[in-house]
């Protein structure tokens, strides 16, 4: 299954609704990059209420998605993180330090448009 991502402006969306395998997840990472690449997106939000969990893998393509979408000049809000996601991702280490993040999509969205002077 592929993730959806929508445009909206200058900006995508991500909402991730069902926990991600391996393959989903190598697939959505390659799929946001060529979103920004084509659209010349300034802002990525991706919305992780759905998420509950997640394994060592799909944390470090998460913190590997913030890092190549940063470096594709799109600034990334992370939103609806649940506990134990935060938890994961602190104990694995993933960098997340510059990551802006965020209650919910509404909020990310808002967030990144203060952030980029929009």
């Amino acid at each position: 299954m592929r993730i959806p991502i929508l445009k909206l402006y200058d900006y995508l969306l991500v909402s991730i609704q069902w926990e991600l395998d391996d393959q989903t997840a190598i697939q959505f990472q390659e799929d946001l990059l060529s979103k920004i690449h084509q659209t010349g997106a300034k802002g990525v939000v991706i919305d992780l209420t759905s998420i509950d969990m997640i394994d060592s893998f799909i944390a470090k393509v998460l913190g590997d998605v913030v890092s190549m979408s940063s470096l594709m000049g799109a600034r990334v809000v992370l939103t609806g993180i649940q506990p134990a996601v935060a938890i994961t991702l602190v104990e694995l280490g993933i960098g997340l330090n510059d990551v802006l993040t965020a209650l919910d999509l509404e909020k990310g969205l808002e967030k990144l448009q203060s952030e980029l002077g929009d």
